[in-house]
C-alpha cells in the first residue's frame, strides 16, 4: 500500500451502524492505511428507538402510529455530520469515502459541497441519485422491482417519519424476509447477530432531500460503484441505472465499476473482496 494513499472513511446505510464495516475496515487498516467507520445521523450512538418497541407488554398497535424520535433528522443534518467526520479523519485533507445503500445519498451531498475533501467516492450497492432527484423517487421504479424493503416496513413513513422495521419480531417468515433482504449470502447466525445490532427506525426525511450536482462539485470527484448481483434491497438493475445516469450527466468523469456476486451486505459476506477494491482507490495526486 502506498504511503500516499488517503485515509478511508466508511459510512453505513439505513438501519445499520459503523459496526457493519468492522471486517472490511480491519483488512484495510492491516495494509497500513487509516480506516475509520462512522455512524450516520439517526443511527448508532445517535439512534433513538420508539417507545413502542421497548415497552412491556408490547403494544403492537403503536408500531404503526408512534412518531419516530428521529423523524426530524434530514439530509442536511446527515450531510453536515458526515462532513465534520471527514474533516476529523482527514485533518483537513482529502479522504476516500465508502458508502453503502442510503449512505450514498449522504456521500453525494458532501461530495457536492466539498469536492476537495473527497478523494474518491465509492458506492457499495448504494443510492447515487441524480441532480435534484430525491432518493425516494427511485424506490418504485421498474428497475427496483422485487425489492423487499417496502414489504418489510411496519409503518407508513409519512405517518411515523421513519422507515420502521420490527427487528424483534418472532414471526419466522418475517425474520426470514429480513435476512433475505439484507443478508442473503450470510450465515443465519451472523445475519441474526447483525439484525440484533440494527436500528429499527431510519429517518424518512433523508431520502426526501435533494442535492443539485455540478461539474465542479460532485461531477468532478472520481467515483467507483460496487454492484451486488444478488441484492434484494436495492435491485441490480437500479444499481446499473444509477451508473448510466451519472455517466450521461457527467460523461467526462465516468464511473468505474466493480462487480460482486453478493447480497446487499458484502461487507459481511465478502469483506476481503470489498477491502481489495477499496484498497486500490484514493491515492493522493
Amino acid at each position: 500500500m502506498s504511503a500516499d494513499s488517503t485515509p478511508v472513511l466508511f459510512l453505513h446505510g439505513f438501519w445499520h451502524g459503523s459496526w457493519c464495516w468492522s471486517e472490511v475496515a480491519t483488512r484495510v487498516a492491516g495494509t497500513g492505511r487509516t480506516a475509520v467507520a462512522v455512524d450516520m445521523a439517526g443511527h448508532g450512538l445517535r439512534a433513538r428507538r420508539p417507545r413502542c418497541l421497548t415497552e412491556r407488554p408490547f403494544p403492537p398497535e403503536s408500531l404503526a402510529t408512534e412518531v419516530s424520535p428521529v423523524a426530524d433528522v434530514d439530509l442536511d443534518q446527515a450531510g453536515d455530520l458526515l462532513l465534520s467526520q471527514i474533516k476529523e479523519v482527514g485533518r483537513g485533507g482529502p479522504v476516500t469515502v465508502v458508502a453503502h445503500s442510503m449512505g450514498g445519498t449522504v456521500l453525494t451531498r458532501v461530495a457536492q459541497i466539498a469536492p476537495d475533501l473527497v478523494a474518491h467516492a465509492v458506492y457499495v450497492a448504494a443510492f447515487m441519485p441524480g441532480s435534484g432527484i430525491p432518493a425516494v423517487a427511485y424506490v418504485q421504479l421498474p428497475e427496483n422491482t422485487g425489492e423487499l424493503v417496502g414489504p418489510s416496513l411496519r409503518a407508513d413513513p409519512a405517518v411515523v417519519g421513519a422507515l420502521r422495521l420490527d427487528l424483534a419480531s418472532d414471526d419466522p417468515a418475517y425474520r426470514a424476509q429480513l435476512r433475505e433482504m439484507f443478508y442473503g449470502d450470510v450465515t443465519e447466525a451472523v445475519a441474526d447477530a447483525a439484525l440484533a445490532l440494527m436500528t429499527p427506525d431510519a429517518p424518512a426525511a433523508i431520502p426526501l432531500g435533494t442535492t443539485t450536482l455540478t461539474p465542479d462539485g460532485w461531477g468532478s470527484v472520481p467515483r467507483t460503484y460496487i454492484t451486488c448481483s444478488k441484492d434484494m434491497a436495492l435491485r441490480p438493475a437500479l444499481q446499473r441505472k444509477f451508473i448510466s445516469d451519472a455517466d450521461a450527466a457527467f460523461p467526462g468523469n465516468p464511473t468505474s465499476v466493480a462487480e460482486l456476486d453478493a447480497s446487499h451486505s458484502p461487507f459481511l459476506s465478502m469483506p476481503r473482496q470489498v477491502a481489495d477494491v477499496v484498497g486500490q482507490l484514493g491515492s493522493r495526486t
